[in-house]
């Protein structure tokens, strides 16, 4: 029985312990991804060279793999189905060095990165993978909601080149915003009624998956944020503050369109912010106004004279059409 006097100081031994032991299954973990990536590698190397030896080898595809996976299940288990090989086969294809492999990725991140036939596409949901250290479902989500080409249809061609090599950075207030936001998640029919108070809960309880959707860098400090000056009380719906930005952002939620008169109220938010909650190391606050829908027009007109940092965005409640928005990059690169 150890004496209560020394009861602290175990406890603290057997956390220490606990942290060193959690740290060093985490480390071998991802040692056990990085290898079991390059012998995947390696694999599809050796299949490739196979096929590539002659003319009539490559003619035979498919079933090649059909009888490889065979061979190899038998001798040694698990592993081998004919679309795993294919896998192999593919990365390296795409990744022909085997050093331009991540070793912060798992094979699991590769197959769904190995989906994607647009290299640039794919190139960039590997880098923002690593900078935003994405989970394979995240990594499956963000493709799914077309991220990719969310961002990349506000850049020009050197962007989205830039997008491909570098991922996503934020530097300034432009770069934190999406127009439109996915909120799928929330699980709410499209053709349903809802209130703006509803669909703030619905957020709140998905406050995870909002962040996600929001990007790098966002911290929640709270709902209906009360504002006071002149005996009167404001609630603003939703605040975050980035660290990236080092800034506080504030966003309004709107089930319906967009006016005027929701610009001038997060005028007046920012300006309040600006002077009662900013700290002398935080840059200006940003403003999001979240509408179901944006008359872009008045928006530009309503947005003309503010100086503050503010931004209207659209929300949408479904994944978008991935062929549309495919179309609608190419068309704006300048594709046919």
């Amino acid at each position: 029985m150890i004496p209560l006097t020394q009861k602290t100081d175990y406890n603290s031994l057997i956390s220490q312990i606990g942290n060193i032991l959690e740290t060093g299954r985490k480390q071998a973990y991802i040692a056990i991804d990085s290898i079991l990536v390059k012998t995947y590698w390696e694999i599809g190397k050796q299949i490739v060279d196979y096929e590539q030896h002659g003319q009539q080898r490559a003619i035979y595809g498919k079933e090649l793999l059909v009888q490889i996976s065979k061979d190899l299940k038998l001798k040694y288990g698990k592993g081998f189905s004919r679309s795993n090989l294919q896998y192999m086969r593919l990365v390296y294809l795409k990744y022909p060095i085997c050093q331009t492999l991540s070793g912060k990725l798992s094979w699991s991140h590769y197959v769904e990165l190995l989906g994607i036939e647009e290299d640039t596409a794919r190139a960039f949901y590997e880098k923002q993978c690593i900078y935003e250290k994405w989970s394979v479902r995240e990594l499956k989500r963000q493709i799914n909601s077309m991220l990719f080409h969310r961002i990349a249809l506000s850049k020009d061609k050197k962007g989205v080149m830039e997008l491909a090599r570098n991922g996503h950075i934020v530097s300034m207030p432009e770069d934190v915003i999406r127009d439109p936001y996915v909120l799928e998640f929330l699980n709410i029919s499209q053709d349903s009624k809802y209130t703006e108070k509803e669909l703030e809960q619905k957020i709140i309880d998905n406050l995870q998956k909002f962040l996600l959707e929001l990007g790098k860098g966002f911290a929640f400090i709270g709902r209906q944020y009360r504002i006071s000056f002149g005996g009167q009380h404001y609630y603003i719906d939703l605040v975050f503050y980035n660290r990236i930005l080092k800034c506080f952002v504030l966003f309004d939620l709107k089930i319906g369109a967009a006016d005027h008169l929701d610009i001038g109220q997060m005028n007046l938010y920012l300006n309040y912010f600006k002077d009662e909650e900013m700290h002398k190391e935080d840059n200006e606050p940003i403003g999001i106004i979240l509408a179901a829908d944006k008359n872009n027009l008045l928006v530009k007109y309503a947005l003309g004279s503010i100086s503050n940092k503010m931004f209207v965005s659209k929300y949408k409640l479904y994944l978008p059409d991935k062929k549309m928005l495919e179309d609608q990059l190419r068309k704006a690169l300048g594709g046919d």
